[in-house]
């Protein structure tokens, strides 16, 4: 695989990020609930993730809640709390995301985080793709010095937002790596690269332990895991 080809994967436990990792995968996002589009990892999680790869690779999702971007103080606190957590403890980077009311980047929130985040990768998540303009969005997390964008191209599926992705890949002029993320299958991965983003984001995930007792109270039958079989598929068609 080509060396600018990076391929991450959407984890949400040690087993599924050693599974990522050995199946040739180039860094991780650690995360829980990938059902609401994932929520920040318990301390615990967090902590076993790192013990079971290299640090440097995982990127932490600081997510407080689901239901959209826009967050009050006391869930901005919250963030940098998590950000400094996971950084003191040797992640690689961390991920975040934070639109203002009328849709636009939440600037103050964002400086508080990267400052937060110190030395570690500062990326923004697909926020962006709930922006009022994702393009203005784009423009302004280059500018302030944000690492990377997990983006779909503002459509359900990257692949469906390609045209958007080879947009926001010229206008990063180097400066900020653009990772397509949202529905994306291995077979989509070839086109991706050729609109020239840097990385492809995908959770390679099925259900298992749907045999097991679950109920009222449990949620619905079985849990998702990371499947070894399409990281490596994954990991094949960046290489093509």
């Amino acid at each position: 695989m080509p060396a600018s080809r990076v391929v991450e994967i959407a984890v949400q436990d040690p087993s599924g990020a050693r599974a990522a990792v050995e199946s040739g995968a180039s860094r991780l996002e650690l995360c829980q609930a990938l059902e609401v589009g994932g929520l920040t990892p318990s301390l615990g999680v967090l902590e076993s993730v790192l013990a079971a790869v290299d640090p440097a690779l995982v990127n932490v999702l600081v997510r407080p809640r689901g239901g959209g971007f826009c967050y009050d103080a006391e869930e901005v606190a919250l963030v940098e709390a998590d950000i400094r957590a996971c950084v003191d403890r040797g992640a690689g980077g961390v991920v975040v995301g934070a639109l203002d009311a009328e849709g636009a980047l939440d600037v103050a929130a964002l400086r508080r985080w990267r400052d937060a985040a110190g030395p570690a990768a500062l990326v923004f998540h697909r926020a962006i793709d709930a922006a009022r303009d994702p393009d203005a969005v784009f423009d302004a997390l280059r500018d302030e010095g944000v690492d990377r964008v997990l983006t779909s191209g503002g459509a359900s599926r990257s692949i469906d937002g390609v045209a958007r992705l080879a947009s926001f890949a010229e206008r990063a002029g180097g400066v900020i790596e653009v990772i397509a993320g949202g529905g994306v299958q291995p077979g989509d991965i070839p086109a991706l690269f050729d609109a020239g983003v840097d990385a492809v984001h995908l959770s390679a995930r099925r259900r298992a332990g749907l045999g097991a007792r679950s109920g009222p109270g449990g949620g619905g039958a079985g849990h998702d895991i990371t499947d070894a079989g399409i990281v490596s598929q994954a990991v094949a068609a960046a290489a093509r």
